[in-house]
């Protein structure tokens, strides 16, 4: 029986050795999910934000990884590679968006009037830090491990951050969240995936109120 116990600590004790890297990301990484719903630190929004999708990210990257936070999509990359992807979503979610912004469903969720000052200082920060753990920490911190793959992992957490959306714009995640992950990936930079958010943030909420 003894033996038996030791031999199962030894074999946790390499499961943990051998995954450590994917362990801290995906463990900490829904852990301050969590933490960002249940354990708000302040009104703000852009505060929990920043304190929970960015500061706690990027000091999990510094103490407990011992990497370069510029490793996990910080860089540029490839932009001239994301640029081409970002200005065909752009193109194709123009008409899409407007589209959707004609659903009651949509409509009648994004009542409040849309304020420019607002969007560029509380909408944008967000989407930033929102990114930023989704497309940056989770995405490169699985890179390594599992490759392309890291892609798909990157959109579940993803969708379910929606939940309470209208139900069209939650179905939508699936393939958008997709789409993010792989052009970040691909162009090894967090960066499209943050500016092709902002945009069809920034356009949906536009169509809705004007």
């Amino acid at each position: 029986m003894l033996n038996r116990f030791k031999q199962e600590l030894q074999e946790i004790h390499s499961f943990l050795k051998n995954n450590y890297r994917e362990v801290v990301v995906l463990c900490t990484a829904t852990l301050f999910f969590v933490l960002a719903i249940c354990r708000p630190i302040s009104s703000s929004l852009v505060v929990n934000y920043l304190i929970y999708y960015a500061i706690f990210p990027f000091f999990t990257i510094l103490v407990i990884l011992k990497k370069n936070p510029l490793d996990f999509g910080l860089r540029i990359g490839d932009y001239r590679l994301w640029g081409f992807y970002v200005a065909v979503t752009v193109f194709i979610a123009i008409p899409v968006l407007y589209i959707g912004s004609l659903l009651s469903s949509v409509s009648h969720y994004y009542t409040e009037r849309f304020n420019y000052y607002v969007f560029f200082t509380q909408m944008v920060p967000l989407l930033f830090f929102w990114e930023f753990i989704l497309r940056g920490f989770l995405l490169f911190g699985l890179k390594e491990r599992f490759k392309e793959a890291s892609i798909l992992i990157q959109m579940v957490p993803f969708v379910l951050l929606h939940i309470g959306k209208p139900e069209i714009e939650i179905l939508m995640c699936i393939p958008m969240g997709l789409w993010f992950g792989y052009i970040a990936y691909r162009g090894k930079s967090f960066w499209p995936a943050f500016i092709t958010h902002t945009f069809i943030n920034f356009t949906l909420k536009y169509f809705v109120n004007f």
